[in-house]
């Protein structure tokens, strides 16, 4: 049986096993590793989350939790080939901001694949069942999001650099009302992430300014009327880390929020930001944040008091429903868990994991890291900026191993291809190729240990003595580096003419140490 990884098997079982009491203190980032562009809905006391899921397949993962701080991967929206054509986008292209909402028994997700034909939505009344095949809209413009009210369906995105609004037909995605332009923002560049809110009758709308870099921020408007005049809200903006005071913080490029009412009538932020790990460099792509939001006399929202956030948050959290995160995989499952990714749409005849118990069977493609398709490779992201990877590799003809993965111009690649083990660096149009030594057994355990500014890499013949294999500097891959919106994975790949011989993986360890 082939892996149909990308028809994910979505569970709730695990995600509320312990309650516990109310905490006064929680940790930021909420998800680590690349999740950005959260958006978040309620249905009674359960919430669901969604990010920005690029050129990797499947597409928009799906979170599940019931405190707004502990969050579990369920898996994912996008799940099949006809919802999401990746075929030849480009690095940080494919699906762009995704918003999630519920609206009468109905989930709703709407998103751009800007690789493709533009924005669309697609809904569920029930999630364990998959969603539908896209209904493609009209109105165009970056970060879409739905509002609904009184029966009717409205929908904002940014096109021509302001935010516009329309009546939809959410069945159809036929525009009910021309488009209007409803607000220009503050004058920051690149106004987008739109999100209106209705609260003790004013219409709130929250978008995203300044770019998602260093100078990102989030920024809030009002009107008495859903199509405007939208009035700014003079505290703007309402959160950012642009400015002298948190010029050290950890935490940066705060922004592209989405805010939500708890169930118990308290309010949060949940938003997007990076953490750089050497000075001025980040790795590890935007992830999600939350943060408190409380309501002043004038009815303007006050993120955490001052519109600034920490790694260590002192606030009253709802209760607490923990949950534990997979990061050892035996290759027991009939499928890979939702943590994992291909590039683009995947060929399903390359992976097996019951051709072999226990073992995950990749049969290696002409396709590379080094090109825009989709190589024989699943990913998994990295999420901490100290960490551990190994895996074990049955060694064969085929070109195959770990690599360090940030695209196609940057990737860290420990191999075996025959009986000689090899350490590849990428850095755009240069390579480097070290022969680290040839192997004596089948068997060889590839590790990957990561610090703030270097990358360490290993190998043993017995799983339990290691020697480095080399070491290269993780600010070569970082965003400001390589560029784009992602950030990197962890991914087992092969490579070359498939000949019969199938790279096999025995498991992958992932290991978080003290950040």
């Amino acid at each position: 049986m082939k892996i149909r990884n990308w028809v994910v098997t979505l569970t709730l079982a695990t995600a509320t096993t312990t309650v516990c009491a109310q905490q006064t203190q929680y940790r930021n980032p909420v998800i680590s590793g690349l999740h950005p562009d959260p958006s978040v809905c309620r249905v009674d006391s359960d919430y669901y989350l969604v990010n920005s899921s690029f050129e990797f397949f499947p597409g928009v993962p799906l979170f599940h939790s019931r405190d707004l701080v502990n969050w579990q991967q369920i898996g994912h929206v996008l799940t099949r080939r006809s919802q999401l054509n990746l075929e030849g986008c480009n690095p940080s292209t494919g699906i762009y901001a995704p918003t999630i909402r519920y609206n009468d028994g109905v989930f709703y997700m709407i998103t751009t694949n800007i690789s493709d034909k533009g924005n669309f939505l697609v809904y569920t009344r029930d999630l364990s069942k998959g969603w539908s095949e896209p209904v493609w809209l009209e109105q165009g413009g970056i970060d879409p999001s739905l509002y609904f009210e009184n029966g009717k369906c409205y929908m904002v995105s940014n096109p021509d650099d302001a935010i516009w609004i329309c009546e939809i037909d959410p069945m159809t995605g036929k525009s009910l009302t021309p488009s209007k332009k409803i607000w220009e923002g503050t004058g920051g560049r690149y106004p987008e992430g739109p999100h209106i809110y209705k609260k003790d009758g004013m219409y709130y709308l929250l978008i995203s300014e300044g770019g998602t870099e260093y100078g990102h921020k989030i920024t809030i408007a009002r009107s008495k009327q859903i199509n405007g005049p939208y009035e700014s809200n003079p505290a703007n903006p309402i959160l950012t880390h642009i400015n002298k005071q948190t010029q050290k913080s950890s935490i940066q490029g705060t922004g592209h929020g989405d805010l939500i009412q708890a169930h118990d009538g308290s309010w949060w932020l949940i938003f997007l930001a990076f953490r750089p790990q050497t000075g001025t460099h980040h790795l590890l792509g935007r992830e999600t944040f939350l943060a408190p939001v409380s309501w002043n006399k004038e009815g303007w929202p006050v993120v955490n008091g001052n519109g600034t956030i920490s790694e260590v948050m002192n606030v009253k959290t709802l209760p607490q429903y923990p949950v534990k995160h997979n990061t050892n995989y035996d290759f027991n499952e009939a499928q890979l868990g939702p943590e994992w990714n291909y590039l683009r749409n995947p060929d399903s005849t390359r992976y097996t994991l019951n051709a072999r118990k226990g073992w995950l069977g990749i049969k290696p493609s002409t396709q590379t890291l080094d090109d825009n398709g989709s190589p024989s490779f699943v990913g998994f992201r990295q999420q901490h900026i100290n960490f551990q990877a190994t895996t074990c590799r049955r060694s064969g003809t085929s070109k195959a191993g770990l690599t360090v993965f940030r695209g196609p111009q940057g990737h860290y690649d420990l191999y075996t291809k025959g009986n000689k083990l090899y350490l590849d660096y990428r850095l755009g149009t240069l390579l480097h190729r070290q022969h680290i030594t040839t192997l004596n057994g089948p068997t060889v355990y590839l590790r990957v240990k990561g610090t703030p500014d270097t990358y360490y890499f290993y190998y043993s013949t017995d799983g339990l003595h290691y020697q480095e294999a080399g070491k290269m500097d993780t600010r070569y891959l970082s965003t400001e580096t390589q560029g784009g919106f992602t950030g990197t994975y962890l991914g087992l790949f092969a490579e070359g003419n498939y000949n019969g011989s199938t790279a096999w993986f025995d498991f992958f360890r992932y290991t978080p140490t003290a950040d």
